[in-house]
């Protein structure tokens, strides 16, 4: 599908980088995140002359959009790189933009029928608190999941190996976990958090924890957060993250930020053949910069068998609904709605977290 506001998200960026740290580059970006923001697709809101009473949209925002809704394209933007004599720059941004989705595109997505269902969602297994870099504290964070519908989640704060994002202590966790028994027998029947930890991925492919500190969670995800603007191949860095004993999800996996790195490098292919082996889920990080898993890269682990986990990333209680942008990429990749982790009962989620330091 066209996602018509993503290009013009794009151009708008073309232009701040155009302009660099001029006054106008900061309007470009403003404009972008406008844009992108959006609820509903351009093309309306042009034809009846309304984009501009949108906060953060001007008169050449308005002008770009006219030519990219017309004429497919923009000759204003296009003069404008050229003149400035960035089109590498620019060609190597737009490659840091592919395969995202809008607002009003994952809107669009979301509301058609059809699997993976947003109403049957049971619960989010990434998401921080307080007790790493998150905002929230555990008993909010069921509240505002209740509040969505969800029956679960599970809290995935980060592991000690990652100091600069408020990384647990193994003592920081035995004092999370005895809230979150608190919390479970307070809300029983009604909601179930599950006690997850999001381990760190080595340069050699290990996580930043033991194995006998692994065992004293439910679940375990491993996510890349160092080496992501390198075009070197780190496919053994990968392989050897799903190939290790108590990882469930493999998080965000290429670690990619909208408009800003490319993220991991690696035979995806081989990595999401290890993985379906293993039963190890791919995580679609719903986090409106990451969209990691894409569509198209999650079609592929699908053809190798794989299983998958929607999350959020969230770090307050708004992020919470970024699990719609996951589900939107979802849909676009087919994804059955049995091969999702956040649809299975917890019985089942148990028993595959715990099977998979026998795998």
């Amino acid at each position: 599908m066209r996602d018509i506001n993503l290009e013009l998200g794009g151009l708008l960026l073309d232009m701040a980088a155009v302009a660099g740290d001029a006054q106008r580059g900061w309007g470009y970006k403003r404009a972008a995140k406008a844009v992108l923001r959006i609820d509903q697709q351009i093309t309306p809101l042009i034809e009846a002359n309304t984009l501009r009473a949108v906060s953060g949209i001007g008169p050449t925002t308005d002008r770009i959009a006219r030519e990219l809704v017309i004429d497919g394209h923009s000759t204003f933007v296009e003069t404008a790189v050229r003149e400035a004599g960035k089109e590498e720059a620019i060609a190597a941004l737009r490659a840091l933009r592919q395969h995202f989705l809008s607002r009003a595109a994952v809107n669009e997505i979301v509301d058609r029928p059809g699997p993976p269902s947003r109403q049957k969602y049971r619960g989010d297994f990434q998401m921080h608190s307080v007790w790493s870099d998150g905002a929230e504290t555990l008993e909010s964070i069921v509240d505002a999941c209740l509040a969505r519908g969800h029956s679960c989640a599970g809290i995935t704060d980060h592991s000690y190996g990652l100091p600069i994002a408020g990384g647990m202590t193994m003592a920081q966790a035995a004092e999370q976990h005895a809230e979150i028994d608190q919390l479970n027998r307070r809300f029983k029947g009604r909601f179930r958090i599950f006690k997850g930890i999001e381990a760190n991925i080595r340069q050699d492919g290990t996580v930043d924890m033991e194995l006998h500190e692994l065992h004293q969670f439910e679940f375990i995800v491993a996510s890349p957060h160092s080496l992501l603007r390198k075009s070197t191949d780190q496919t053994s860095r990968m392989t050897g993250a799903v190939s290790q004993p108590g990882v469930c999800i493999l998080g965000h996996p290429q670690g990619r930020r909208f408009n800003v790195r490319p993220g991991v490098s690696a035979d995806w292919d081989r990595v999401f053949e290890i993985a379906a082996k293993r039963q190890v889920a791919i995580e679609i990080d719903g986090s409106w910069d990451r969209q990691d898993v894409h569509y198209e890269l999650a079609v592929r682990a699908l053809e190798h068998g794989c299983i998958f986990a929607l999350d959020s990333d969230a770090h307050s209680h708004p992020e919470l609904d970024f699990i719609e942008i996951a589900i939107a990429h979802a849909r676009l990749a087919g994804i059955p709605q049995a091969r999702i982790v956040n649809y299975w009962t917890e019985k089942k989620f148990l028993d595959w977290a715990k099977g998979s330091w026998d795998r």
